[in-house]
Order: structure tokens, then sequence, then C-alpha cells
């Protein structure tokens, strides 16, 4: 049996909907990006959701927005995808990091060390399951901080009743075609209580504009496209639906993989955390062999991340980080390794991948 990594879903209705925004809108700045914002900053709970054109946009823009400049250091995770930390420092921002916990990936909140520098925390809602917010929002507000959420896995994820995106000061999304929800393409949104950081990161987007040819800011070109917001709008209705199936198939993988000997699941829901599961992703000593093991049954797997932010060659070149620095971190990304997981994975689907597993552990 082949058992894909990911299957995107693109229907024809979503078709539909991007070819009626490309025969009837504006290219840029239609009427199906503002729907878009106002159905998304809804769903999160939030006065305000801006597109942009990425996730990566998303968090560079909100920094900038909220006054983060070059040489201020900015605190997050290393167990991320490398986009986190580029974000910001392609205007100059430093890099900080917390080590993780162990448990669920994500920061680990007495591993966070605030310097006179520090300008923002970036919690990382890791594969969908939101970090320890309470925690850090309280280190945050004693230093006077900013509190940034990369959310860019954690689309409808809830923690303590509220939504992902709705819990720091800026929520940031994307929707990379491998997410919960995409927008056929690329693409990324902005979400926030605050009018201000709102209203200049529209301005941001749009090449800094205050008028037709009159620019007060130096800005960027990270509009997201009507149709990509077309297909947006269609994926958005079918969220909370995928991510039920999500949970689901994650509840029927813990269930099949929870007695196996030297294989470690991904964090269960609790009465104040209900994860999405953008990925399922275990963890072993013997990943590699797991890995090689599953391909050859045919079954895709992923590793995120191979190599932590701060250990990355350009990380290591720029700001001197070296191995040791973070060891819960650079453990984890020896032994992580996501399973299939997407809303049509079959039950034959799983099964296998199951068996396979079992099979692997004798």
């Amino acid at each position: 049996m082949k058992v894909p990594f990911a299957q995107p879903i693109m229907t024809e209705g979503m078709v539909e909907a991007a070819a009626n925004a490309l025969r009837n809108e504006r290219l840029t700045m239609g009427d199906s990006m503002f729907k878009f914002e106002e159905a998304f900053a809804k769903m999160c709970g939030v006065k305000h959701a801006v597109s942009v054109n990425s996730g990566t946009a998303a968090i560079q823009l909100s920094l900038l927005a909220a006054g983060v400049k070059a040489n201020d250091t900015v605190l997050t995770s290393s167990m991320s995808f490398v986009a986190t930390t580029n974000a910001f420092v392609a205007f100059g921002g430093v890099p900080a990091f917390a080590d993780v916990l162990d448990s669920e990936y994500t920061i680990d909140p007495t591993k966070i060390k605030i310097t006179p520098d520090t300008r923002a925390i970036v919690p990382v809602h890791l594969y969908g399951h939101p970090s320890h917010m309470d925690e850090i929002i309280e280190i945050a507000e004693e230093a006077g901080i900013l509190v940034l959420e990369d959310a860019c896995q954690a689309h409808g994820a809830l923690y303590r009743g509220k939504r992902a995106g709705a819990l720091g000061d800026i929520g940031c999304f994307s929707f990379y075609p491998t997410k919960n929800m995409h927008v056929g393409g690329d693409g990324g949104m902005v979400t926030t209580d605050d009018g201000d950081v709102a209203e200049l990161v529209k301005k941001l987007r749009h090449c800094g504009r205050k008028g037709q040819y009159e620019h007060d800011v130096i800005g960027y070109t990270a509009r997201l496209n009507s149709a990509n917001a077309a297909i947006g709008i269609e994926q958005l209705k079918m969220l909370e639906g995928w991510n039920e199936k999500r949970r689901a198939i994650a509840a029927k993988y813990h269930a099949r993989l929870k007695d196996l000997d030297g294989l470690g699941l991904p964090p269960q829901p609790t009465s104040d955390i209900s994860p999405v599961y953008h990925l399922y992703t275990v963890k072993t000593a013997r990943r590699d062999q797991l890995r090689a093991h599953l391909d050859e049954a045919g079954v895709q797997t992923g590793v995120h991340y191979e190599i932590p932010i701060h250990l990355q060659p350009i990380y290591r070149e720029m700001f001197g980080y070296k191995d040791g620095q973070l060891p819960v971190t650079e453990r984890l990304c020896k032994e992580v390794l996501t399973l299939p997981i997407f809303p049509d994975l079959t039950d034959d689907q799983m099964s296998y991948v199951c068996e396979k597993i079992t099979e692997f552990y004798g």
C-alpha cells in the first residue's frame, strides 16, 4: 500500500471560487481578500485579520508594525521551521532561543531568559499544539514586551477556550499547501485586537502607501492575491470538520501505538488544550531505521525538523551558535518522525502504517 505523507484538498468549488475571482475582481486587493480577512478574524475571535502572501511575511510585518527593529532581540523556539526567525533576522533582528519541553515540543517557560535587549517572545504552536501561553504571557507582561504567536501550524487550535491567534498580542498564520487549510499556494494572515498594528501591517504589505503614489513608511509587496483569498474562504468553511478528522486519526494512532516500547507519541488533548494535529510526530531513538522501514513499505514520512534553527549553517556563521546549547531541542531533532496525517487518510491506510510500525518493533 502506498500512503502519502500529506494530501492537500482542492475541490471543484474551490477552483470555481478562484476562477470567479479572476473573472470579476481586481487581481490583488479584490473583494475576496477583504471577505477572507473578515471571516478569519471571526473564526479566531479577534477584531482584525490582515492577509499577506506568506506566514513569513506575517511574522515579519507584525514585528515591524509592533516596533521591533534592527538589533532588537526576539526570543523563540529553535525547534521550528527556519522561517520563524528568518522573518526578523532579515531586517536585523537578533534571535535568542529557549529550549523546549520534551513532552510537547513547545517552549519551556522555565527556560525563557529575558535580557535588556529582548523586545518580543514568539512561542511556536508546533505541530498544531498550543504553547503554555499563560506562563509565557505572564513573563512578557512582567518584562513589558510583545507576545507574537507563531500559529502557522495551529489553525483552529484551542487553548483554555480561546483560539490560537487570539492568545498573545498578535498571531501569525501560514496557508502553505500542506497546512490544515491553504489558499492554493502561498499565503499568510495576521490576527490582532490592536487596530494600530493592523493598520500598519496593511500599509507595510502594500508598499508603504499613504495614498496612491505617496509613501510614508518603507513598505513591502506582500499582498495576498484575490484568487488565493477566494480559495481561502472556501477552505475556512471546512476547517473545523477537517480538524475533527485529524483529531480522530490522531486518537486512532494513539490507541494503536501507545504500548510500543521505545516510541514516544505526541501530547494528547486535555481540558485546557485542543490541538489540531497539523503533524502527527512521534519520537524514537531509532528514527532513521524506522523511517527506512516505512519507506520500504510505501509509507511516506517527514522529519520536522532535522536541523534546529540555531544549528543551521547560516545561524552558526552569523551568531556563533554551537552544539549543546539547547540539549532537549537538539536531541528531539534527532528523534522526531512525522507520520501521514490528513483529513482523507483512510482507516485502511492508518492501520497499515500502524502495522508496519508494530512490525518494526517486533
